[in-house]
C-alpha cells in the first residue's frame, strides 16, 4: 500500500484551518464586561445557595428544639413561663443576623432585642469598628404581669424569629408566642442606606394573658463604648438628649442624672460623635432617665464612658400593646439627623439662642461649602480669615475708642487730681469731657461684646463638627481630637500625658495679642481710690490667659486650637495695620479738640445720668453740712 505524504498544499490547508479556528476563538471570547457579569452572577448564585442553606439549617434547628421538648419539660416550662411556654418549644438558641448597607445587626432570640449594632462605615481612633451595642452592653426589656399572677421580663423569654422582605426592606419579626395566633411581637424593618429603622411593639390576642391592672414598663439601658482618643473630651459630650411632645428638646449635660420627664417623644443616648435614639409616634406619658459616669480615672484606658437608662410605661389599648416607634443608630452628624425632620438635629450641641442660630445658619453652611472644595484643615484657616475680615470693622472701632481714651488720659488724670476729695464732681467732669470728645470706655466694651457670640458659637461649633472626625492636617492626624508631638512618661494634672503643638501655638499667639491690646488698655485704665489696680490685673491676665489656654486646650480638638491660633495671628496683623497705617493719633487729637468746641446735645440717657449725679452731689453736700 502506498504511503501518503503531506504535500505543501495540505500543510497550507492545515495552517489556514488553524488560523481560522484561532480567529473564531478570538472573536468569540467574552469581553471584560461579560466576564465581570458572569463572575457577579456566580457570586450571587453562591450567596443565594448559602442563604438557602442557612435558612434550612435555622428551620431544622428550630424544629429540633421544639421536638426535643418532652411532656415533663413542657410541664416545667408552663410552671415557669405560664402561657408563654409555647414559645420555648418553638424558639432556637441562635442569634438572627441581618445587614444593610450601613448597619450590621444581630438580634438575640432570647429577649428579641438587638444584641449587636455595628456601623459599617466607621472605625474608632484605634481603627477598631464602631460598635454601639456589643457583648451585653445594652438591655431592652418589657416588665409586665400576667393574669395568672406571674411577673415576667421579656429579656429572659424565648422569641421566635422570622426574616422576610418588604420590597427592598428587611423585616425581622421576633415573636414571644402563646400560640401561633397569640403573641407579643418586636417588629424591626431595616432599610438600606438608612440609619433609622421602623420598630413596633405590639401584641395580638393577649388581652386575657397580660394583667392590665399592673404597670407595663419598657426599660432600655446602654453602657457607651469609648470611641475617641481622649476619654475626658469624649465624656464631656456624652449625655442623654430628649424631646417633649411640644417639640422642645433638652439634655442632661455631662452630669450624672436621675430625672423624671413627661410627654416624651424621643430619648437619645449621645456618645459624642455617635448616637442611639428611641423615637415613638405616641408620646410616653412619663419617663425616668438616668446617666452615670463610669470613668473613675481618665488617665487609665477604659472600655465604657457612661451608663444610660430609661424607663417608660406602655399603655394598653383594648387589652393589647401597640406602640409604633423607630430606632436610630448612627453618627451625630447635623445633616444626617436633620434629614429625618424629627428634631434630632438638636442632639448636636451648637449652643442655645443666638449661638445656635449662628452655627446653624452661618458657620455650618459656610464650613460645609469650604470643606467640599478643600481639605478640612485649610477650610478652618479660610473660614477663620473670613470671620476675622467680617469682624475687622468691630475691632477697628474698639481700637479707635482705646486710642481716644489714651489721648484724653492726661486731661482725665488732671480732673481726678483736681477733685481728688470730691469723687462725685470728678465723675461729673469726666463724663462731660468724654461726652464732648465723643469718647467713652463703653464704646470700647461694646465691640468686644459684639464679638462674644461669634467667639462662643465657634467654641461650640468645632467640637461638634462631625466632618472633622479623623481628618488630618499637618502633624494632626485627627482634627476632632488632640494632636500629639510628644508622649510624656507621666501625667500632669489638668494637662495630660502628652504635648499638643496647636495649643502651644495658640497660647503664644494669644500672649502677643494680649500684649498689644493690654498695653493700650493699661495706659487708658483709670486708677480709682478704693478700687483694684486695673493695670496690674490686666498684666496678670496677659500671662495667666495663655497658660490657662495651654492647659485647657491640650486635650481639646486640634481643629479648635488651630482656629484660635490662626484667629489670634490675624488679630495681631489687623491691630498692627490699624495702629501703624490707619489710625493717626495727632489727627484723632485734633478731631477731639474740634468736637470739644462744638455744642453737643446730650441724649436722654446722658441727661438722666447727669441729673442723678447732680442729685447725688447735693445729697453729699447736705450730709457734709449736717456733720459740721
Amino acid at each position: 500500500m502506498e504511503e501518503k505524504k503531506l504535500d505543501i498544499n495540505s500543510i497550507i490547508g492545515f495552517v489556514l484551518i488553524f488560523g481560522i479556528l484561532m480567529y473564531m476563538l478570538w472573536q468569540n471570547q467574552p469581553t471584560q464586561e461579560e466576564l465581570e457579569a458572569e463572575e457577579k452572577a456566580k457570586q450571587e448564585q453562591v450567596e443565594a445557595e448559602k442563604k438557602a442553606n442557612d435558612t434550612k439549617v435555622a428551620e431544622a434547628e428550630t424544629y429540633n428544639v421544639g421536638s426535643e421538648v418532652d411532656s415533663l419539660q413542657l410541664v416545667q416550662l408552663k410552671n415557669k413561663l405560664g402561657a408563654f411556654a409555647y414559645s420555648a418549644t418553638q424558639s432556637s438558641k441562635n442569634e438572627t443576623i441581618v445587614e444593610s448597607d450601613l448597619l450590621a445587626l444581630k438580634f438575640s432570640n432570647k429577649g428579641g432585642y438587638l444584641s449587636e449594632v455595628r456601623l459599617k462605615n466607621f472605625v474608632d481612633y484605634d481603627s477598631v469598628p464602631i460598635y454601639l451595642i456589643k457583648d451585653n452592653n445594652s438591655g431592652f426589656n418589657i416588665n409586665f404581669g400576667t393574669t395568672d399572677s406571674r411577673v415576667l421580663n421579656t429579656k429572659d423569654l424565648p422569641f421566635v424569629p422570622t426574616v422576610t422582605k418588604n420590597g427592598n426592606n428587611t423585616v425581622v419579626s421576633m415573636k414571644l408566642k402563646v400560640s401561633e395566633s397569640k403573641f407579643l411581637e418586636y417588629r424591626y424593618e431595616i432599610k438600606d442606606n438608612d440609619y433609622m429603622m421602623d420598630f413596633t411593639i405590639r401584641s395580638q390576642g393577649l388581652s386575657d394573658v397580660i394583667n392590665g391592672s399592673q404597670a407595663i414598663n419598657l426599660n432600655w439601658d446602654l453602657k457607651g463604648y469609648r470611641h475617641a482618643k481622649s476619654i475626658s473630651y469624649e465624656n464631656r459630650y456624652t449625655d442623654i438628649h430628649y424631646e417633649y411632645e411640644d417639640g422642645k428638646a433638652d439634655y442632661t449635660g455631662a452630669r450624672d442624672a436621675d430625672d423624671d420627664l413627661e410627654d416624651v417623644t424621643w430619648i437619645g443616648y449621645k456618645q459624642h460623635f455617635f448616637t442611639s435614639v428611641l423615637l415613638t409616634d405616641k408620646a410616653f406619658k412619663t419617663a425616668n432617665i438616668k446617666a452615670e459616669n463610669l470613668v473613675d480615672d481618665e488617665t487609665i484606658d477604659t472600655v465604657y464612658t457612661k451608663y444610660f437608662a430609661a424607663k417608660m410605661p406602655l399603655e394598653l389599648q383594648g387589652g393589647e400593646i401597640n406602640q409604633p416607634m423607630d430606632l436610630y443608630f448612627g453618627p451625630s452628624e447635623f445633616k444626617t439627623l436633620n434629614a429625618y425632620d424629627r428634631n434630632l438635629d438638636e442632639i448636636v450641641p451648637f449652643g442655645w439662642g443666638i449661638f445656635g442660630w449662628i452655627n446653624r445658619y452661618i458657620f455650618m453652611p459656610l464650613f460645609g461649602f469650604l470643606g467640599g472644595w478643600m481639605p478640612y484643615g485649610i477650610a478652618i484657616v479660610v473660614m477663620t480669615i473670613l470671620v476675622k475680615i467680617c469682624l475687622s470693622f468691630v475691632q477697628y472701632k474698639q481700637f479707635l475708642s482705646q486710642a481716644k481714651m489714651k489721648i484724653l488720659k492726661p486731661e482725665l488724670d488732671a480732673i481726678r487730681e483736681k477733685h481728688k476729695n470730691n469723687k462725685m464732681k470728678a465723675q461729673q467732669e469726666t463724663m462731660a469731657l468724654q461726652t464732648k470728645a465723643g469718647a467713652s470706655p463703653m464704646a470700647g466694651c461694646l465691640p468686644a461684646l459684639i464679638q462674644l457670640p461669634v467667639f462662643y458659637a465657634l467654641f461650640q461649633f468645632f467640637p461638634s463638627a462631625f466632618d472633622l472626625r479623623q481628618k488630618s492636617f499637618l502633624w494632626a492626624d485627627d482634627l476632632s481630637s488632640y494632636d500629639v508631638i510628644a508622649e510624656l512618661p507621666f501625667n500632669i494634672p489638668f494637662y495630660g500625658n502628652h504635648v499638643s503643638l496647636f495649643p502651644i501655638l495658640a497660647s503664644v499667639a494669644i500672649f502677643f495679642y494680649m500684649r498689644l491690646t493690654t498695653g493700650q488698655n493699661v495706659q487708658t485704665a483709670p486708677q480709682q481710690e478704693g478700687m483694684p489696680d486695673m493695670a496690674k490685673m490686666m498684666k496678670y491676665m496677659m500671662y495667666f490667659s495663655p497658660i490657662m489656654m495651654l492647659f485647657f486646650f491640650n486635650n481639646y480638638a486640634s481643629g479648635l486650637s488651630l482656629y484660635y491660633f490662626i484667629s489670634n495671628l490675624i488679630s495681631i496683623g489687623i491691630i498692627l495695620v490699624i495702629k501703624n497705617f490707619i489710625l493717626d493719633e495727632d489727627k484723632i487729637h485734633a478731631q477731639i479738640q474740634e468736637k470739644k468746641k462744638q455744642p453737643r446735645k446730650q441724649n436722654r440717657f446722658q441727661r438722666k445720668m447727669a441729673e442723678m449725679m447732680e442729685q447725688a452731689e447735693q445729697q453729699q453736700k447736705m450730709q457734709q453740712n449736717k456733720r459740721k
